[in-house]
């Protein structure tokens, strides 16, 4: 049932805090376990937005939208209040990624890149590049509206692209995602995440896909059916241990469900206006936990 599929969340949490092993990461210290999975449904409009904290849903479709849209520039997501990237866009974090040739917030061949663009050669985040690299959202559309290639097993994306990880302000993290259409109708997502950050990442990313899986359902004629999250590296930072203790003390609530209202012709016109709520967000309050860049 939807009302308890938050149980798995929480119970990474206290395998972490009570079973990880520590280790100094690129950015902190941090309890690690390695290698787990959950699975949401998505059926009758369900989209599992954690309800033990309030999860900044409209931050998170922002941000969607912006891979959507193929942008790599903070600006536009700053220009829609989501500071989210603000720490990986700043003139000193670039240096040290050796990205002297890129101008503040801009981020490099990141997600929207890769998803519209695949491999197209990086100028900046200016740079119009209608018609370059691999549309690989694109392919991944026109093959779920084509009932008789919508069983294939070859619906892929992926962001992690080798011969540009240089180029970026940070290397992707949700690095490959796979479509699956059950019984011609029913779509179901699944990702696999190479370095999951518990108490921040790990809800959004939750909330991105569950959307983007919604909203490829409604776009190719389809029902939404199941999220499937394979995690590599589940960690918890140091300074996330004591807010995440206090989260795993709350009982969760049954998850929202939501409806997309219109079907629009490209797949990047879909907006926040676009969601509507069948049942209510219900969660306990926020969190305070500092991002990490």
């Amino acid at each position: 049932m939807s009302e308890s599929e938050e149980t798995q969340y929480l119970s990474l949490i206290r395998e972490v805090i009570e079973k990880g092993s520590i280790e100094e990461g690129r950015n902190g210290r941090v309890r690690v376990v390695f290698g787990r999975s959950m699975r949401f449904t998505l059926q009758d409009g369900t989209l599992p937005l954690l309800t033990t904290k309030r999860v900044a849903w409209k931050t998170c479709f922002e941000e969607l939208r912006w891979f959507i849209q193929g942008s790599t520039n903070n600006q536009d997501l700053k220009n829609k209040k989501v500071s989210i990237w603000n720490g990986n866009a700043t003139r000193e974090f670039l240096d040290s990624r050796g990205l002297t040739n890129l101008e503040e917030d801009d981020l490099g061949p990141v997600y929207g890149h890769q998803w519209r663009h695949f491999n197209a050669p990086y100028e900046n985040c200016h740079t119009n590049y209608q018609g370059k690299g691999i549309d690989q959202l694109q392919k991944v559309i026109n093959t779920l509206k084509d009932p008789s290639k919508h069983t294939s097993r070859r619906i892929l994306m992926s962001s992690w692209n080798p011969v540009q990880l240089d180029e970026m302000a940070l290397p992707p993290c949700h690095v490959l995602t796979q479509f699956h259409v059950r019984e011609g109708k029913y779509l179901s997502c699944c990702l696999y995440q190479r370095s999951g950050d518990i108490g921040l990442g790990v809800p959004f990313n939750i909330a991105s896909y569950s959307f983007l899986t919604h909203i490829l359902a409604k776009h190719c004629n389809l029902e939404a059916d199941e999220f499937v999250y394979f995690l590599g590296n589940c960690h918890i930072y140091e300074d996330h241990l004591e807010p995440l203790q206090e989260q795993i003390t709350r009982e969760p609530f049954s998850f929202p469900k939501i409806q997309i209202s219109k079907q629009h012709e490209t797949i990047e016109a879909y907006c926040l206006d676009d969601i509507e709520w069948t049942k209510t967000y219900e969660y306990h309050s926020a969190i305070r936990m500092k991002m990490v860049a």
